[in-house]
Parts: C-alpha cells; structure tokens; sequence
C-alpha cells in the first residue's frame, strides 16, 4: 500500500502486560486470531485465555509475559492491515523481536519460540538471584552511577543501570536488597521519585548472566535474515546492516543496558510524521513525545486504537 504517512513502529516490551489484552482484537480481526492460535500450537498452552483471564501474578512471570507481550504487540500491529509498512521500527528490550518479525528478519514461529526460551532461561536466572527493577525519575545518569557504585561499595550487593528511557527517567537493576537500598539513596540525592516495576526479575543485569549463556544457543541456532525495512537496534541504537549484529545484540540485550533515549532519537532522523506504539500499555509513546523534535504519536493499544491507526492511513492513503 502507497501512504502518504510516514511512520515508525515502535513495540513495548517488559511489564507492559496488563489481564485482559489483547481479547479484543483477536475477537475482531483475523489476523490477531490467527497469531494468537499459531500460538497456542507452538506454545503448548493457550496464550490467550491466560491474557483474558490471568491471574495477573502469572501473566507477570517473565516466562508466560513476554510470549504474551510479543504476540499481543504483533496482533495490535496486523490488524492495522497486512500491507502496511513503516518506513523504521524499534522495540524496547524484547521489544525489538516485534520489528525483527514484521521486517521479515525472522519468522513469526520463531521468534516466538525464542521469545519463549529467553523468558524462560530469564525466568530461571530470576529464580537463582531474586532481584527487581526500580525507575529513578529526577537524577541524571552521572548522579545515578555515583550513588550505584557506593551502595555496591557499601553493601557487596550488585546494582547497576539498566534503561535509558529519557535523560531524567532510568531504570535500575540488581540484587533486591541493593535495589532498595540504591532507591532510598537516589530520593536522599534529590531524585523526584524512585518507582519499583512490574517484573519479576533483575532484567538487563549481571544477574541474567546464567540466561544469556543459555539463550546464546538458540539465537545461534536461528535462521535471520537483513530486515526489509531499518530496525534500529536498542544496544547500540544504529539500524541493523548485517545478521551476526542482530544474533549478538539480542543476546547482549539479556545482561546490558537498553538505550531507548538513543533509539528514539535515531528514530526521528528518518523524517516521520507519526511514531506508533503498538502495545497494551502506552509506554513509549509518552517518552517519545517529550523529546525536543517530536512527532505526532498514536498508541494502539486495543481495537479502538487500532480503527483509529486504519483511520489515519485511509485519509493519508
């Protein structure tokens, strides 16, 4: 399809996942059913009803959550329409094997069969070292890693920074105990808030060292192909350019930092005139809309979402 709409494709990943998502859109649209079904096959389970009706605390272990996310993103998207096409796509974390699918760097099957190792190989570091995530709003990343480093120093617990959301919004990873401590330090340092996640693990830490290694094997093992379309990596937040940087960045994205600042602002070097999240939760599109040269943004989140993306491309078709 020929648009006159220019726009990225952006894709949440980690404790976006809300009870109830995506039931109305595979209810709807074929092509969500279809993904939700296929699913169900690959996965053993059915993905779906554990959306619909949870209960929330497994739907928030990280094995059952990111299938969930990223086959709910991915329904969100197609049942926008088979044919669109952006002209760049990122996801956050995970996130980003929602743009690796629909570039046709992979296939859908598998990707979520690794989506469904890395959570489990992630769900089973979590088991070995508890930890937790925990966002600082306020501080910068200097002023973060200082108060880290002491309470590494000071406690022999390991806590380091995880996402770089925006310049004043990071995220902190590691030991539970750290984590608590590191957050009480931030709030005495000036931070405006510190706001524990949804998630059930120490994610984009040392802690995940034991899960990269395991995931390693089945991203080696894949087959991947040069995306159709840029998909811009957020390790490095430069677009993909051959398949060896794609198998390592999506291993490297289980232990090290998730530069989404970066990535957002790779993203509107491509001239667009839409940036769309497509996800259950808004998550990246508020972040990308306080940047200094934003776009107009959409979040499709649910069927009403979702008419409202087919409703923008009709008029700019």
């Amino acid at each position: 399809m020929e648009m006159g709409v220019k726009f990225a494709a952006v894709f949440p990943g980690q404790g976006s996942q809300v009870v109830g998502m995506g039931g109305d859109v595979a209810e709807r649209y074929s092509a969500a059913r279809e993904l939700f079904d296929c699913a169900a096959a690959t996965l053993g389970y059915d993905l779906l009803d554990l959306q619909k009706h949870g209960p929330e605390t497994t739907l928030r272990e990280t094995q059952f959550s990111q299938p969930a996310i990223f086959v709910t993103n991915l329904a969100l998207y197609y049942a926008g329409g088979e044919t669109i096409r952006p002209a760049v796509s990122a996801g956050h974390s995970f996130g980003e094997f929602c743009s690796l699918t629909i570039s046709g760097s992979i296939g859908f099957e598998e990707a979520l069969r690794l989506g469904d190792e890395r959570g489990k190989a992630m769900q089973h570091a979590a088991e070995l070292a508890p930890g937790g995530m925990t966002a600082v709003l306020g501080l910068d990343a200097a002023q973060i890693r200082e108060v880290v480093s002491r309470v590494e120093s000071e406690t022999g617990g390991r806590v380091q920074l995880a996402n770089f959301n925006s310049p004043s919004q990071i995220v902190i990873s590691g030991d539970a105990a750290a984590v608590q401590t590191a957050a009480g330090a931030m709030l005495e340092k000036g931070a405006k808030r510190v706001v524990p996640l949804n998630v059930s693990g120490a994610w984009h830490s040392r802690l995940m060292e034991p899960a990269a290694q395991r995931f390693a094997a089945a991203v080696n093992a894949a087959q991947f192909a040069l995306p159709a379309f840029d998909v811009v990596s957020n390790v490095d937040a430069k677009p993909y350019r051959d398949v060896q940087t794609i198998k390592s960045n999506l291993i490297r994205s289980v232990t090290e930092e998730v530069r989404w600042h970066d990535t957002a602002e790779a993203l509107l070097t491509y001239g667009l005139d839409l940036v769309v999240e497509f996800g259950a939760s808004p998550v990246l599109g508020p972040l990308m809309r306080r940047l200094p040269n934003a776009v107009e943004g959409l979040n499709v989140t649910d069927f009403a979402g979702v008419e409202k993306f087919r409703e923008k491309l009709s008029v700019h078709a």
